[in-house]
C-alpha cells in the first residue's frame, strides 16, 4: 500500500531552508538562561538579608536552572529556588518563561509546608487585599489534581481576587502565581524582584 506523500505547508518551507531563525531562538534561550542566573542571585541575596529565612533548611538547598522545548509544543526555562519536592511536601518558589506566553513565579505548597503557612498567606490575602502591585495581580491555582501546569487559562488559575482567602487551607495543593507579558522585557528583572519580596511576605518570614 502506498503511503500519503509527507508534504510541507509554504510557511513551513521557507523556515526548513532558512537556519537563523532556529539560531535566533536558541540565542533567545540563552540570554534567559543567563537572565535566570543573575535573578537567581537577587533571590538569595533576599532570604540572605533575613536572619528567620537564610537558616531555613528549606532555602539551604542550591537553586537550579533548567531548560526544555516541548511544554505545550514551546521552549521553556525554569528556576526553583528553593525547591523542596517528595510524595508528601513540596516547598518550591519557581520562575517559568514560557516561550510566546509569559514570565511567571509561582509559589508552590503541598503537604506539612501547606499547613504551616495557611494561616499566613490567608492572613495575607485578608489584611492587604493579596494585591500590593495591582498591575500584576495574585492568582490562584484551582487544577485539583495536576500541579505541574504552568498555563494560566481559567481550568489551572483564577484571580486571586474572587478566591475565598479561607478556602485555601481546602486546597490539595496551593499554588500562587503572578505573570508578566514577555513584551514588557524591560521590566521583568523588576517584577521579579519585588514579586519575590511578596512572596517572602506572605509567608510572614515563618520558619519550620
Amino acid at each position: 500500500m502506498s503511503k500519503a506523500k509527507v508534504r510541507l505547508s509554504a510557511k513551513e518551507q521557507e523556515l526548513v531552508v532558512n537556519a537563523d531563525w532556529i539560531l535566533t531562538k536558541n540565542a533567545i534561550i540563552q540570554k534567559v538562561y543567563a537572565f535566570f542566573g543573575q535573578v537567581c542571585e537577587t533571590y538569595q541575596r533576599l532570604v540572605a538579608s533575613n536572619p528567620s529565612l537564610a537558616n531555613d533548611p528549606v532555602f539551604a538547598l542550591a537553586p537550579k536552572i533548567s531548560k526544555g522545548d516541548q511544554y505545550e509544543g514551546l521552549p521553556w526555562v525554569m528556576l526553583d529556588y528553593p525547591r523542596v519536592f517528595s510524595v508528601q511536601d513540596a516547598f518550591a518558589i519557581r520562575t517559568f518563561f514560557w516561550w510566546g506566553n509569559q514570565m511567571s513565579i509561582t509559589l508552590q505548597l503541598q503537604g506539612k509546608y501547606q499547613q504551616f503557612y495557611s494561616n499566613a498567606i490567608q492572613q495575607y490575602f485578608t489584611l492587604r487585599s493579596g494585591n500590593p502591585h495591582a498591575q500584576y495581580p495574585w492568582y490562584v491555582c484551582v487544577n485539583p489534581e495536576d500541579p505541574w501546569q504552568h498555563h494560566f487559562r481559567e481550568d489551572n488559575y483564577i484571580p486571586a481576587s474572587i478566591f475565598p482567602a479561607a478556602a485555601f487551607s481546602q486546597l490539595p495543593y496551593l499554588k500562587l502565581a503572578k505573570k508578566i507579558p514577555l513584551d514588557e522585557w524591560d521590566d521583568m528583572e523588576f517584577f521579579l524582584q519585588e514579586t519575590y519580596k511578596d512572596i517572602l511576605l506572605l509567608l510572614g518570614n515563618q520558619t519550620l
